[in-house]
């Protein structure tokens, strides 16, 4: 009876000390997990990619043409394009777009514009999101935990962000820290530090849509020129450029003009860091440049206009599409904001640029609030470039503007407005 006992309390011991070492492992850190699951898999596991700043890079504006942007044409567009917004049900691909032209430091003395800080916090904090869209979305968050990190959720939902990497690189174009606080489903403690880090990770370079992609690296990571993502896929901005020339120019998003803003990008951060790109992929993309500078010399309408289809060359104006103006509001503006960043003999001719201005001013002057809210995206595209081509930052020009020329109230045209916006708020947009 004593050594059974004994074997009874030896399997006793057997079995404290085998639970013991299952608990060990259950609550190792994430990291130690992913590593043993990379050891099994035979994979490497992701190392963290340095990123040398707390603030992301700014890119210059080189160009201050009055002649071609004039303080009240600038003005007259970015009062039409103040982000006025319900903050009920905000749609995340609106906020972006309007952070991107405003900035996180942005203010108002119209109180129905929400300012950038409001804008920020709605993109990073999972409560701010739910209190506009409501319990129905705790479901679908617009913030993803991951075991690996946290993660946007993007995709053709209104209540999601509409493209890969575009709420990181509105984001990051927008200013904001990267020690700028992120909230999940959880509240647990991350920052915008993780969300980039998690995109690092999990890139592929087969996504449909890299330009965004581009952009944000490029913004945070710079000098770093190479990285290597999950599972030991080793990727380079040459890569990225050499995907951003890949197939049909108008087949990209927005008529194929963001891959042109990226690749522009791409050049000015060449141009301050000297090493972002290889020679021979620079001389390339330098030249693919030139070729959509030679294009749009020939595919632009005696108005100033640039159709949807403007890599058909010549063949756009003798042959017009039939398309509605918002296709070219899409590629004007779009046009006009790689433009202002980019080096001068990219341009076309200087007439045509002010064309160009002054057809978009004029569209943009002549839209109603509600249409404006129906296509903002492309209307805040058209902000940002003109803003660019007098060297100043969008919130910087209408705060000094708000001096001379206070809000009122009584100027308001949105009587429309809350009628129509739910109306529209399912609208087909980029």
């Amino acid at each position: 009876m004593k050594k059974k006992s004994t074997f009874k309390t030896f399997s006793i011991v057997q079995l404290l000390v085998l639970g013991a070492f299952s608990i060990a492992l259950i609550v190792s850190n994430s990291q130690a997990r992913t590593d043993l699951k990379v050891q099994f898999l035979g994979k490497e596991p992701f190392v963290p990619v340095p990123i040398p700043r707390e603030e992301p890079v700014q890119i210059e504006r080189e160009y201050n043409r009055p002649d071609l942007v004039s303080d009240e044409a600038l003005a007259a567009v970015l009062e039409k394009i103040q982000p006025r917004f319900d903050h009920t049900e905000m749609k995340p691909n609106h906020i972006e777009h309007a952070l991107r032209t405003w900035g996180v430091k942005a203010t108002f003395q119209n109180p129905n514009a929400v300012s950038g800080q409001e804008m920020l916090r709605f993109l990073t904090d999972h409560s701010v999101y739910i209190d506009s869209w409501g319990e129905r979305m705790k479901n679908f968050p617009l913030l993803e935990e991951k075991p690996t990190g946290i993660r946007v959720r993007w995709g053709k939902e209104i209540c999601a962000s509409y493209h890969h990497d575009h709420l990181i690189a509105c984001v990051t174009e927008a200013g904001a820290r990267l020690d700028t606080p992120v909230y999940g489903p959880s509240r647990s403690d991350h920052t915008l530090y993780d969300v980039v880090q998690e995109s690092l990770r999990d890139f592929r370079l087969d996504e449909r849509e890299v330009e965004w992609t581009a952009m944000a690296f490029g913004l945070w990571i710079a000098p770093t020129n190479e990285w290597v993502g999950d599972g030991g896929r080793k990727y380079s901005f040459d890569l990225l450029a050499k995907r951003l020339m890949r197939g049909q120019k108008e087949l990209g998003v927005c008529s194929g003009t963001h891959r042109v803003y990226s690749l522009v990008l791409l050049i000015r951060l060449d141009d301050k860091f000297e090493n972002i790109l290889s020679d021979p992929v620079r001389d390339t993309v330098y030249a693919h440049l030139e070729d959509v500078r030679d294009l749009i010399i020939v595919s632009q309408f005696p108005d100033g206009s640039w159709p949807g289809n403007w890599p058909d060359g010549a063949e756009a104006v003798s042959n017009p599409s039939d398309e509605d103006i918002y296709k070219k509001v899409i590629a004007t503006g779009h046009h006009l904001e790689w433009l202002s960043i980019a080096p001068k003999d990219l341009h076309p001719p200087d007439e045509q640029i002010k064309k160009a201005v002054d057809w978009v001013v004029a569209t943009t002057k002549s839209r109603t609030r509600a249409e404006i809210k129906q296509r903002y995206t492309f209307f805040s595209h058209v902000g940002s470039a003109l803003a660019n081509w007098r060297q100043v930052h969008p919130a910087d020009f209408w705060h000094e503007w708000e001096r001379e020329h206070p809000y009122d109230p009584a100027l308001e045209d949105d009587g429309s407005i809350q009628k129509s916006e739910k109306q529209q708020a399912n609208a087909e947009e980029h």
